[in-house]
């Protein structure tokens, strides 16, 4: 179990060292430096959970409360359940891809004309209403289960 916490651990260090010493002595670094070393953290990162997923696995099916636990719930509360889920989930999704571009756009009218902050905080409230109403109809819809 060990040596899985050290392929995850060890990207996540590798970056943040890399960071660090980019930020204390900047430079331009080759694209193909940049590309391999993005490509090996990703390998070892993507290893280190492969790895933990699989021990899970090990874990979850050798349990015997987890095994009984597993049969209260049926398929079709199951999908009930994840059916639940999707109204959040794409709501995030959709309040992420509205507040990009109006983000963006209100920094950047901020910067030319620092009054109209109020007004761009209201549009990014808009857009972030998306979410809040996902988030509401999954309470409403799990209150029926």
């Amino acid at each position: 179990m060990t040596w899985l916490i050290v392929l995850i651990a060890l990207p996540v260090a590798a970056t943040l060292g890399a960071g660090i010493w980019l930020t204390l002595k900047p430079q331009r670094l080759p694209a193909a430096w940049l590309r391999n070393g993005l490509l090996a953290n990703l390998a070892l990162f993507g290893l280190g959970l492969a790895g933990a997923m699989l021990m899970g696995v090990q874990d979850v099916m050798a349990a015997e409360p987890a095994a009984v636990a597993a049969g209260e719930i049926t398929l079709g509360q199951g999908l009930a359940l994840l059916g639940i889920g999707l109204p959040t989930g794409l709501a995030a999704i959709g309040a992420a891809l509205a507040l990009g571009p109006i983000g963006s756009a209100a920094m950047a009218v901020i910067a030319e004309k620092p009054e109209l902050f109020g007004r761009t905080l209201i549009y990014m409230g808009l857009a972030e209403g998306i979410a809040i109403y996902g988030l509401v109809m999954s309470i409403l819809m799990l209150g029926t289960i």
